[in-house]
């Protein structure tokens, strides 16, 4: 049996935290399917389609195994969605316990909805655990620099957004 997950978020910039969880999902299932979120309570900075071409730039430069690899949009359920791509399970980073507290809301929501489609935590690595999409936006919107954070090409494009706004 292929064992397919669904990795969710809004990835409002992608960072690296987020290709950390990317490449290890990948020690664990078969197929990856990467949803973007389209989360209108979060005002995303980034349209789904700019996010989605960050994603697809971002994983050809870490060489990771395309075929391996889905990007969707998400609207609705993200169990729904889940169903709808076959998957057996739902991935999630944590980065602290405040993500854990609400992921644990989440999962056991996803359980009572669809009891055959579990949900794995994946800790985000020590290097990583302080870094959200927030936070960089913040950080480069103000002119510091997140270059540690974030890929070259999602610099570039938060520079042409930030220079339009």
């Amino acid at each position: 049996m292929n064992k397919i997950g669904i990795y969710p978020g809004t990835f409002d910039p992608l960072t690296n935290g987020h290709l950390n969880i990317i490449q290890r999902s990948l020690k664990v299932v078969d197929q990856l399917i990467i949803g973007v979120a389209d989360n209108l309570n979060k005002k995303p900075l980034l349209s789904i389609k700019e996010r989605e071409d960050i994603i697809l730039n971002d994983i050809s430069s870490l060489k990771l195994d395309k075929k391996k690899i889905e990007i969707h949009s998400v609207k609705g359920l993200l169990i729904d969605f889940a169903k709808h791509h076959n998957a057996n399970c739902i991935i999630k980073g944590l980065r602290a316990v405040s993500d854990f507290e609400y992921e644990l809301q989440m999962t056991g929501m996803n359980f009572q909805l669809n009891p055959d489609i579990e949900t794995v935590f994946l800790m985000s690595s020590d290097n990583h655990s302080f870094i959200s999409s927030n936070l960089v936006k913040e950080v480069h919107k103000l002119g510091g620099d997140v270059s540690k954070f974030v890929s070259k090409n999602t610099i570039s494009i938060l520079n042409k957004k930030n220079s339009s706004s």
